[in-house]
């Protein structure tokens, strides 16, 4: 059997999600998806990462959908 093959299947299984994950948090800073890319820069890339990640969503809708904060719960 192929050593490598769960890794590769382990990995494809975190990377997808944390991906999308990704792209919608920038989405919700009212910013595109591309701006994923920037992690790959060298030291730069991971604390601008950081900083988009961490910085409050846009209030209201933007041009990616609405406020998740502004969606209605189910108690």
């Amino acid at each position: 059997m192929d050593s490598e093959a769960p890794e590769l299947l382990f990995f494809a299984a975190i990377f997808l999600p944390s991906l999308a994950v990704s792209i919608r948090r920038l989405h919700d800073t009212g910013r595109s998806g591309w701006w994923v890319l920037i992690g790959f820069v060298p030291c730069v890339g991971s604390i601008v990462t950081i900083i988009f990640m961490t910085t409050e969503g846009e209030r209201g809708q933007n041009r990616y959908g609405a406020d998740p904060k502004e969606l209605p719960t189910y108690q």
